[in-house]
């Protein structure tokens, strides 16, 4: 139980730092996801995140620095890999129908579980290539999954029409501007500082012409 203290006290840090409030329940159910991944990963290799206080930061605390720029009843988390940033987004903020795409079929299975086990309402998980994916999203998240061209070609399509689209990146994409598809602008770029994270990260906030 100690070991789950130190990494309650890891979360908690970094959450105040990046100026968001929780309720205990999240935290708890925050917890119980990383206890989840952890357990998984060791027979299905989902995260090359091994250790405990690493999956705090480099995936919980990362995942949570965008939740300030969420916004809508309906998002769309791609190649969401073991549910990140999706379901640190989901049990932060509830109320909305999130829908987590992968392709990996181990990745799904892990997801599916973690839906079951977590009690996550209106969270549900698909495997699909991204471009066979339908419906609309009023936001859409993607981390480091693609370049901003083939993530807006793949799945531009699933942006509402006054939706937004959050590409989580490490280094700040400049070379990767010029090749966003027609239609879609840039409508802002954040530099993210991430607690315990020495890494650069960067959220584009993208949308519809």
């Amino acid at each position: 139980m100690a070991a789950r203290d130190a990494l309650q006290a890891r979360l908690e840090q970094g959450i105040a730092a990046l100026g968001l409030t929780l309720s205990a329940d999240a935290v708890s159910r925050l917890l119980d996801y990383q206890a989840l991944l952890e357990r998984w990963n060791a027979a299905y290799n989902l995260t090359a995140v091994r250790d405990p206080a690493e999956m705090i930061t480099r995936h919980l605390l990362d995942s949570l620095a965008i939740l300030p720029y969420v916004q809508g009843n309906t998002l769309a988390d791609l190649g969401t890999g073991p549910g990140l940033p999706g379901i640190p987004l989901a049990i932060a903020a509830p109320g909305r129908d999130i829908l987590l795409v992968d392709s990996n079929g181990k990745k799904v299975r892990f997801l599916r579980e973690a839906i079951r086990a977590l009690k996550l309402d209106g969270v549900r998980a698909v495997q699909s290539r991204v471009e066979e994916v339908e419906g609309q999203y009023d936001c859409i998240t993607a981390r480091a999954f693609a370049s901003l061209a083939d993530m807006l070609g793949w799945g531009g399509h699933l942006l509402a029409p006054n939706g937004i689209w959050l590409a989580m990146k490490g280094k700040r994409p400049d070379e990767e501007l010029p090749g966003i598809p027609a239609g879609f602008v840039v409508r802002g770029t954040h530099e993210l500082s991430v607690p315990g994270l020495p890494a650069e990260r960067h959220l584009l906030v993208l949308g519809r012409v």
